[in-house]
This record gives C-alpha cells, sequence and structure tokens, in this order.
C-alpha cells in the first residue's frame, strides 16, 4: 500500500469514528484513540486552548500522556503551548538529547518513559482551538506519511470540537462553557486566591505555578489541598 493509500484509508477510519460518535468529546476521546492505533506512538492527549492560563483536557490515553499534560500545565511551558503558540508542528524526536525552548519541561520528563513527543495545534482558521501531544517511549522520528496521518487527526478533531460550540468564531470563548472541566480544582483554588488577596485570575494561577515549582509539586495537586483546606492561601505566601 502507497503512503497516499495509508492516508486516505485512515482518514475514512477516522471519519468514521466521528460519525459514530454520542457527542463532541466522545469524539475526541475515539479520534484520540485512533491516532495512537493508527500511529507508531504510545499514548496521546487532547487539549483545548485560549492561552497558557486556559486549558481543559478533553482526552488522555494513559497515565504517562496524563503526567505530560500536568507537568506542561503546571509549568506553563512545553510541546503543547509552544505548538499552540506559533500555531505549528513541534516534532521532538528525542527528549533527552535536543535542546528545547522549554528546558525544565525537558528536566522534568528525565525520569519518564518518554522518548519522543510531537504536538499538533488545532486550527480553524484566523483561530487556535488547542493541540494534541503524541509520545512514544523509545525515541524516533515520525514519517512524512505519519505525519500526514497526524495532522488529519487534528483537522478532524477540529471539526468535533466547532461542533461542541457552532458559534466559536463569533464568540471565541464560548466554546469552554458547557465543557466537562478537568481541572475543577484548580479553578476553585484559584477563586481563593483571587478573593484572598484582590488580584487577578492570572496572578493567581501565577502563585499557584510558583509554590508547585518550588515545592516539587503539580499545580493540581497543590489546588487539590487548598480546596481540601490541607493548606491556606497564606502558605503559598511563605517561602
Amino acid at each position: 500500500m502507497s503512503d497516499q493509500d495509508s492516508i486516505l484509508e485512515a482518514r475514512a477510519a477516522l471519519l468514521s469514528a466521528l460519525d459514530s460518535s454520542r457527542d463532541g468529546v466522545d469524539a475526541v476521546a475515539r479520534l484520540g484513540r485512533m491516532c495512537v492505533d493508527l500511529l507508531p506512538v504510545d499514548g496521546a492527549s487532547i487539549s483545548l486552548m485560549a492561552d497558557t492560563n486556559i486549558r481543559e483536557t478533553l482526552y488522555t490515553s494513559d497515565e504517562v500522556v496524563a503526567r505530560i499534560d500536568a507537568v506542561q500545565f503546571s509549568l506553563g511551558e512545553g510541546p503543547c503551548f509552544e505548538a499552540f503558540q506559533t500555531r505549528r508542528p513541534v516534532l521532538v524526536a528525542d527528549l533527552r538529547a535536543t535542546n528545547t525552548a522549554w528546558p525544565v519541561f525537558a528536566t522534568e520528563m528525565t525520569n519518564e518513559a518518554v522518548g519522543a513527543i510531537f504536538a499538533f495545534p488545532l486550527i480553524s482558521g484566523a483561530i487556535s482551538l488547542g493541540a494534541m501531544d503524541l509520545y512514544r517511549e523509545q525515541p524516533g522520528w515520525l514519517s512524512a506519511a505519519e505525519v500526514a496521518i497526524a495532522l488529519q487527526t487534528v483537522d478532524i478533531v477540529t471539526l468535533a470540537v466547532l461542533e461542541m460550540q457552532m458559534n466559536v468564531l463569533d464568540q471565541p470563548q464560548s466554546w469552554w462553557t458547557d465543557l466537562p472541566s478537568s481541572r475543577g480544582q484548580v479553578h476553585q483554588a484559584t477563586g481563593m486566591l483571587i478573593a484572598e488577596f484582590g488580584i487577578s485570575a492570572a496572578h493567581a494561577l501565577a502563585r499557584l505555578r510558583a509554590y508547585s515549582f518550588t515545592t516539587g509539586r503539580l499545580v493540581d495537586d497543590v489546588a487539590d489541598d487548598l480546596v481540601a483546606r490541607r493548606l491556606t492561601p497564606a502558605d503559598l505566601e511563605k517561602p
């Protein structure tokens, strides 16, 4: 089978998964699973984004990619953010041997089973909607045909996202309204810091990230402790 035939066959399978889905979130999950099946990768995540402070994860295939997702959100850096901001794929065939624009993230991945990582932006016209991350345990490139299949996947994932909110082009933020939140605790914790210190949401998240970085923890875990009252807002002010 030629590369072009493989790409067309993959597109047909992806469109079939989209057509058989119950709703937009189910479609994204099906497409994520199919992408892992079609490509020589070990896992995938798909996230919606507005900037580095507003990010909701719709799908993670396994614990490793969930860890990749959580570390990126905690640091506010990584391949997912770069793909979103530059609107271009980010392809890193050997994470340990490559100098990247996100050295702290790369260092955090040292003890994880992540040899290569590939991030693709979700784009609709002039609007950036999010990104898809793929990882493989062993280093190695994706072939041109495999990159083409990944690009087909993100195109169809974007269709599913747009289906969730048909007015996304008129109101770019409206797509968040009815989605299940993957970071409800972070939103609650951010609200607690806003109420306590009278700061903006961006500054509140920055404080969460700073505390998580200095204590070597994930933002999600720090937020859980704040909401559960194991930490107080004042604790985040301590050196």
